[in-house]
């Protein structure tokens, strides 16, 4: 695997990283934590792993990528536009009125987002969807959704993995960003959904197990995703909440409140 490439997705990463601080800071609302925990695998699904750009934003046969975690939308809205699918000015205006950054990403209004998310669990819905789509229309796009831990609480998330063993769709990949944390606190003491990897496998999943801030390991297990043929892959990435910046991680009161002018500067020097 080339250092260099490596070395440029983690450059991304922190850019990242900066633009979440930057945006929820300005905005005074939003969740910081896990989108700081999924930065590295963002950056490497948008930098490296997907088909995916502002000039094949229509082609069918392009990548599709869910925020499952709908409120981690900071960390989307970062990737495209440093992508270019707009101006970076727009992060300036995360969650203000008339803005079309809004708390929750909408297909509708922000060039890159293939599917309005918010109301958790839905996202790995949207997403088998999607494959089921690619395979009925003979494509060979592939789909990754992004899920976090806490949302796995949700029902709806194993219907969905069900119909994607059933369906042998070795096209989806779903990533789950394992910080440990939600907003009311560990999920072990929430509603645990461990063992999480033995529930994937016995729905017919591939699962793979990885540090998700770790690059290398990420992009090590997209192509032993590809490599999967006859089901889906299940990406188990074991992160830090808030990572990156000191004073964040692991915290979970960090899941959903911005940081105050000190803060951000603190922050910022901590990801320079």
């Amino acid at each position: 695997m080339d250092p260099k490439k490596i070395e440029e997705i983690e450059k991304q990463a922190r850019q990242l990283r900066r633009d979440i601080i930057a945006m929820v800071g300005k905005s005074g609302s939003g969740h910081p934590g896990g989108s700081l925990s999924a930065a590295d695998i963002m950056a490497s699904l948008f930098f490296c792993e997907m088909n995916f750009s502002p000039e094949n934003v229509k082609d069918p046969d392009r990548d599709r990528f869910v925020l499952s975690k709908g409120h981690a939308a900071p960390v989307l809205y970062a990737a495209l536009a440093n992508k270019g699918f707009f101006d970076k000015e727009w992060l300036n205006h995360l969650r203000q009125l008339h803005s079309p950054l809004q708390g929750h990403p909408d297909m509708r209004k922000v060039p890159g987002v293939e599917a309005s998310t918010g109301s958790l669990g839905q996202g790995l819905s949207w997403a088998v969807g999607m494959a089921l789509a690619g395979r009925m229309d003979h494509r060979d796009y592939r789909v990754y959704a992004l899920l976090g831990d806490g949302e796995l609480e949700e029902g709806m998330i194993w219907e969905a993995a069900m119909a994607a063993g059933h369906y042998h769709l070795d096209h989806l990949v779903a990533i789950v960003d394992y910080n440990g944390l939600q907003i009311d606190g560990k999920i072990t003491d929430v509603m645990s959904s461990e063992p999480i990897a033995q529930k994937f496998m016995a729905f017919g999943w591939e699962t793979i197990g990885i540090l998700g801030n770790d690059v290398r390991q990420i992009l090590e297990a997209f192509e032993k995703a590809r490599q999967n043929k006859g089901r889906p892959t299940a990406i188990i990435a074991k992160t830090t909440k808030g990572k990156g910046v000191r004073f964040m991680e692991d915290r979970a009161e960090w899941h959903g409140k911005a940081p105050n002018a000190e803060e951000v500067q603190q922050a910022m020097q901590d990801l320079a």
